[in-house]
Order: C-alpha cells, then sequence, then structure tokens
C-alpha cells in the first residue's frame, strides 16, 4: 500500500480542553522548490502545502490556535472567547485534508483566537503572514495586501515591544520582515528606513543572507525609482 502523505493526530484544545483530530504531512514529502523575498516556501508539489495545516481549529468550542501559541490564558479571556467564538460556532470539524479556503478560515479564526487571547504579536504577524500567502496562491492580490498590512503591523509591535525575544524570529529577521512588507505595500519610506536598519546590523549578525536579500531589495528599489517607474 502507497504510503499517504498525510496523517492524523489527536491534540487537546487549549481553551474547552476537549480533544479533536488534526491533519499532519510528513516531512519526507515535503519539498521546497523556492522561497519568496518574504519567506513564502513555495512547495515542488503545490498539492502537499504544510502552511494550509498550521492552523488547528478545534471542532467543539471553534478556538483555533497553532503551536507558537501559549497555554496561558489570563483572566476574563476564557469568558470573551466563549462569548465572542463559542456562542457563535457551529461545531465542524476543518480536521481533514484542507482546500484554500478551508485554511484561510482557520486562520482567520487563529488570528481572531490569538487576539482575544492576547498572543504574542510577533504570532500573530506569522498568522496574517501565512494568510496573506495563501491569498496569493488564489491570486486574490486585495486580500493578500490586506494581510500583508496587518502582517506588517504585528512585526512593527512586536519590533517596539520586543515580543519576539525567545522565538524562532531574530530581531534583523522582524526588522527585514517590516521592510520587505512596507515595500510590498507600495510604503517605500519605511522600506528603506527598515532595510537601512537591516544593513547597519551586517557587521553584528549571525544571518549574513538577511543582510544579502536587504541589499537586494534596497538595490531594486533604487533602480525603479531611477527608471522612474516609482516616484
Amino acid at each position: 500500500m502507497e504510503l499517504s502523505p498525510f496523517y492524523t493526530k489527536q491534540i487537546e484544545c487549549l481553551h474547552c480542553k476537549e480533544k479533536f483530530e488534526i491533519t499532519k504531512i510528513r516531512s519526507k514529502f515535503v519539498k521546497v522548490d523556492h522561497q519568496e523575498t518574504d519567506f513564502q516556501p513555495i512547495y515542488a508539489n503545490p498539492e502537499v502545502n504544510p502552511i494550509l495545516y498550521n492552523a488547528f481549529v478545534c471542532e467543539h468550542c471553534g478556538f483555533a490556535f497553532t503551536e507558537d501559541f501559549t497555554k496561558y490564558f489570563a483572566p476574563g479571556v476564557k469568558d470573551e472567547i466563549k462569548e465572542k467564538i463559542s456562542s457563535k460556532w457551529i461545531p465542524r470539524s476543518l480536521g481533514g485534508e484542507r482546500n484554500r479556503t478551508e485554511a484561510i478560515t482557520a486562520y482567520k479564526l487563529a488570528i481572531l483566537s490569538g487576539t482575544l487571547k492576547h498572543e504574542k504579536h510577533v504570532t500573530l504577524a506569522g498568522l496574517s503572514m501565512r494568510t496573506a500567502w495563501i491569498y496569493r496562491l488564489e491570486e486574490d492580490t486585495e486580500q493578500e495586501l490586506r494581510f500583508v498590512t496587518l502582517a506588517r503591523n504585528s512585526y512593527e509591535e512586536s519590533y517596539s515591544n520586543e515580543d519576539y525575544a525567545g522565538t524562532q524570529m531574530s530581531e534583523v529577521r522582524v526588522l527585514y520582515m517590516i521592510a520587505e512588507l512596507s515595500r510590498r505595500i507600495g510604503d517605500r519610506e519605511k522600506a528603506t528606513r527598515f532595510f537601512s536598519r537591516v544593513i547597519e546590523k551586517q557587521k553584528s549578525t549571525v544571518e549574513p543572507k538577511l543582510i544579502e536579500m536587504a541589499k537586494d531589495r534596497w538595490q531594486e528599489m533604487r533602480e525603479e525609482k531611477e527608471k522612474g517607474i516609482v516616484s
């Protein structure tokens, strides 16, 4: 029998503590062809896209979360989640193989859940970023840019209060994301400012690839201006 790329796993909801099934992808089937300038992975097989499965939605209460969410709920938060999510939730499973529409639904629920739960801004930025990537695959530019803007704003919040500390995101990577997402939404002034901050860190960073990427984007923007492509 041929091994499927997909397998199911039972997990416990952080909010209601009920168990439900999620779908995961076996790592041996995941092959990245290349990455976009905002780190969107483009997979060799578009049918096997782990990004569609990052957000878990509890079929019982509607709370959605990722592996980056903390287990802690501040006082009063669970009541707010019950009122704003669970009371309106029609029990259903988003735990099987997903299409892009279902993945977007899962991410939007995770963004709402994470916002109500006061998750780190860097976590919320990642959720918005992945939502933008799925809209990009759908060629829905308006919604893609909407979520790129949300991600950029969350990365800015994360940078200003340093809530990326202790996560996989370094200061240089957060600075790069603010710059690159600003460039993508046409905020060239902020993009230039933050690419400069990335390049300034070239002597102290252990991520030289980010410095090179920032220099490349900076050069592209200069050339566009010289050619009169942008004002």
